[in-house]
């Protein structure tokens, strides 16, 4: 089966990120089992799973946004730190109203 049509949440998934939650359905959503595969600790596969989520959230919350989940997409690759993504939305939301 070929999926045609790529569902929202995961237009802005890295490879690697879809590779990651192929490990974790197969491992019955065991993080020390995906831990293993990686060969990293638990807590390290704990935040990358909370980063997955994150990034999937983004896209859920802010779809009607694109420049403010473009800021926090950057700020959960930690292109940019969450300080300055959240300085970059609040002035981005009091121009929108200004400009309203």
């Amino acid at each position: 089966m070929t999926i045609e049509i790529v569902p929202e949440w995961m237009v802005n998934l890295e490879d690697e990120d879809i590779v990651f939650i192929k490990k974790f359905l197969l491992a019955s959503g065991s993080l020390k089992e995906v831990a293993g595969q990686y060969g990293v600790t638990y807590p390290t596969v704990r935040l990358r799973l909370d980063r997955l989520i994150q990034k999937i959230q983004i896209n859920e919350d802010t779809s009607n946004e694109p420049y403010i989940a473009l800021i926090k997409r950057l700020a959960v690759n930690e292109k940019i730190d969450f300080d300055t993504a959240k300085i970059l939305t609040t002035e981005y939301k009091k121009l929108k109203k200004e400009t309203e």
